[in-house]
């Protein structure tokens, strides 16, 4: 009794067709072998060639023979193709695998830097959808209100606008006393002391910047120096009232006896003449011209020489406004003085 034949399983089969693929692949390498080697024998005999010409008719004579041949295709069941697409498929992973920074890859991180491009994409996106909500919401509010502005009458337009100048008011006059106040602050406690050192001799304002009160009170040599204080008071009190009244008495020269009735300029019999030093008198010249100037500014309704102020010296605030371009003096009169108008050109 003969054996049944045995049934042909799917690897067998897969088996076969890869060995007849391997056989096929054999013989086409040697049909390649075999006419090249016929080219090579003919070349070997052939005359070298002598021009570019006969070397483009021969170029162009094997890419028609090509032309005209049948390509290779390998047999119906031949694993050739899924052979050939796994090999793609690999080399396509395994490049992709490196371009995203893959394990044992050596190039940068590229996936990170995407990623991190697309985080700010995001963010872009989402803060131009925000501003476009507001957008509408503003042309709502805006159409809503010129709906309402329609059916307003006159009287109430005009009244809607004056209410709108009362706020602008408001809102300046309370920036104007802010400024006015730190304004006020800066002059008493750092630029009275450095306008008090120039007008004693000196550096001028900015050559020194950290002036101490109680420096002032013994003057600066004829070199711009400050002079060393007396070690000690051999004459006691008496020797200190007479320091304390020269003093005074040059406070009075240079700023005036009104340094020693109060910063009103009204005597006061309770004032404290110990109060007032060389930085409050200089603070107080400052304060004072700068009220003026502004008061003659805002009076001179855009009149620039209506706008000069007569000052009685050229103090080291005068010279001081001047050199920090707030003020200028008038081109042919020393003694007046103005503020520079910064809405307007210089045309003077």
């Amino acid at each position: 009794m003969e054996d049944a034949p045995r049934p042909i399983t799917q690897d067998s089969l897969h088996a076969i067709y890869v060995e007849r693929s391997i056989r096929e692949l054999q013989r086409a390498v040697q049909e390649e072998e075999d006419v090249l080697a016929e080219l090579r024998r003919g070349v070997a005999g052939a005359a070298p060639l002598t021009s570019a010409t006969a070397s483009l008719s021969i170029m162009a004579t094997a890419y028609e023979a090509a032309a005209r041949s049948d390509p290779f295709l390998p047999f119906a069941d031949s694993v050739l193709p899924a052979l050939l697409a796994m090999r793609k498929t690999h080399g396509v992973m395994a490049e992709s695998e490196t371009y995203l920074g893959g394990e044992g890859s050596k190039s940068s991180p590229a996936l990170g830097e995407v990623q991190k491009w697309l985080a700010m994409d995001k963010a872009r996106l989402e803060d131009q959808r925000s501003l476009q909500v507001a957008l509408e919401e503003r042309i709502v509010a805006l159409q809503s209100g010129l709906e309402a502005r329609g059916t307003m009458t006159a009287e109430e337009k005009r009244q809607e606008a004056l209410d709108k100048l009362r706020t602008k008011k408001s809102d300046y006059d309370r920036d104007t006393a802010a400024l006015l106040k730190s304004l006020k602050q800066f002059i008493q406690g750092r630029l009275g002391p450095m306008l008090a050192a120039e007008e004693l001799g000196g550096p001028v304002v900015g050559g020194m910047v950290d002036v101490q009160t109680d420096d002032l009170a013994s003057g600066f040599s004829s070199q711009g120096k400050l002079r060393k204080p007396p070690s000690g008071d051999k004459a006691g009190k008496n020797g200190k009232d007479r320091n304390e009244d020269r003093r005074q008495r040059r406070i009075d020269e240079i700023w005036g006896p009104r340094a020693s009735a109060g910063e009103d300029g009204e005597d006061d019999e309770e004032e404290d003449r110990s109060n007032w030093d060389e930085a409050t008198a200089a603070a107080v010249e400052m304060q004072e011209l700068t009220e003026e100037l502004l008061n003659a500014q805002a009076g001179a309704g855009g009149d620039s020489s209506a706008a000069y102020v007569t000052i009685a010296r050229e103090s080291a605030a005068a010279r001081f406004l001047v050199r920090s371009k707030v003020a200028h003096f008038h081109p042919r009169d020393a003694t007046k003085l103005r503020l520079i108008d910064f809405g307007r050109e210089l045309d003077d």
